[in-house]
């Protein structure tokens, strides 16, 4: 803060707050921020299977996050909410670290409730995620 003598009333201090370097450096963090958020947004790695690959050899207990038509979540074939599939696979994660998660949408359901379902397996945790599909058929 600076202080100014004012002359001609009492000669009292007056203080004044020099906003303009705030506003710079705040411009410049903006500039800043709007160039690096690109650049780090990740994306969700999906591996599709080819038309004519062979089905992979499943582990013992598959997990499989199910999201019907109608945007119910299922976990394996037990209907839970978004917040019950994160719990519940967290608790999953800290008895085998290295789980797979498989997940399997209908063709029709929101892109959101996808977007949302991965949030929550990646929230619990889980590092290992698989995204089901059904082969194309030869012509």
């Amino acid at each position: 803060m600076a202080a100014e003598v004012i002359q001609g009333r009492d000669k009292a201090p007056m203080s004044n707050i020099n906003v303009t370097p705030f506003v710079d450096v705040m411009l410049v963090l903006l500039v800043i921020f709007m160039v690096t958020a690109p650049i780090i947004q990740q994306g969700v790695e999906v591996n599709l299977p080819q038309a004519k690959a062979v089905p992979v050899e499943g582990q013992e207990d598959p997990l499989i996050v199910t999201i019907s038509r109608d945007g119910a979540v299922y976990l394996n074939d037990n209907e839970v909410t978004p917040i019950e599939l994160r719990t519940k696979l967290e608790a999953i994660r800290r008895l085998d670290p290295r789980k797979a998660v498989y997940l399997r949408a209908d063709r029709d359901v929101r892109y959101g409730a996808v977007i949302v379902a991965i949030g929550e397996i990646k929230g619990a945790g889980i590092e290992r995620l698989g995204m089901m599909a059904l082969p194309l058929d030869d012509p």
